[in-house]
C-alpha cells in the first residue's frame, strides 16, 4: 500500500527541532523522501499502522501537522512527476 506522508513541525524551540528530526528519521527508515517534508511509503498494512502510530506519538498536535494520503496498491496511475529530481520506482530493481 503506497502512502504519502507530509508534515509541518514547529521549530521555534529545541523540542520542535528534535521532533522534526525524529519524524524525518522515522519516515526515512520506511520510505523515500520526495520533497523536504514529504515521503512516499510503500508498506504492507500492518507495518504502515506501526509507522503511523510512531509518528502520532512524536508530533505535538497543538503545534505540528501530519497528513497521510492513502494511494493504495494502484498508486502508479495516481502520481505524476514534473521537473527536476528524478522519480523512482519502489517496486523496481535495487542495485547494491
Amino acid at each position: 500500500m503506497m502512502t504519502l506522508v507530509s508534515y509541518d513541525v514547529s521549530t521555534i524551540d529545541k523540542q520542535g527541532k528534535a521532533r522534526l528530526r525524529k519524524i524525518a528519521k522515522e519516515c526515512q527508515n520506511y520510505g523515500q523522501r520526495v520533497q523536504n517534508s514529504v515521503f512516499e511509503l510503500d508498506l504492507d498494512y500492518g507495518t504502515f499502522m506501526k509507522v503511523k502510530d510512531r509518528l502520532l506519538k512524536i508530533i505535538d498536535p497543538e503545534q505540528d501537522s501530519l497528513r497521510i494520503y492513502y494511494l493504495g496498491n494502484n498508486w502508479k496511475k495516481r502520481i505524476e512527476h514534473f521537473g527536476i529530481k528524478e522519480t523512482y520506482d519502489p517496486e523496481g530493481i535495487l542495485i547494491v
